[in-house]
């Protein structure tokens, strides 16, 4: 079974950072490519970025991409997604979920398997 736990969301000024984990169990994480997703109130669940199983090829949505940085660390079952310059449209519950490809743009929702955690809630407002 394998299940994540999502950590790290908060309450954050614009242009500010945050730093989200991933914390995986059931398996080993180097077997799984992750992305992360958000869903903001009344919008669509939509993809960060991804990293892959093997070469750790990252990915990344237009809307984060130069602000947002993912990586793993399989040693410790665990991928991270720093955030900076945090925008209020940054605003969102943040998922972390296996996939089966982490294409270009970002990881999509048809890739993904496997169950969603509960999110972390990161919030940029001033």
């Amino acid at each position: 079974q394998l299940q994540f736990v999502e950590s790290g969301g908060g309450l954050v000024q614009p242009g500010g950072s945050l730093r989200l984990s991933c914390v995986a169990s059931g398996s080993t994480f180097s077997y799984y490519t992750i992305g992360w997703f958000r869903q903001a109130p009344g919008k669509e669940r939509e993809g960060v970025s991804c990293i892959t199983n093997i070469r750790g090829n990252t990915n990344y949505a237009d809307s984060v991409k130069g602000r947002f940085t993912i990586s793993r660390d399989n040693a410790k079952n665990a991928v991270y997604l720093q955030m900076n310059s945090l925008k209020p449209e940054d605003t969102a519950v943040y998922y972390c979920r296996a996939l089966s490809s982490c294409v270009n743009g970002g990881p999509q929702i048809r890739f993904g398997f496997g169950s969603w955690g509960q999110g972390t809630q990161v919030t940029v407002s001033s």
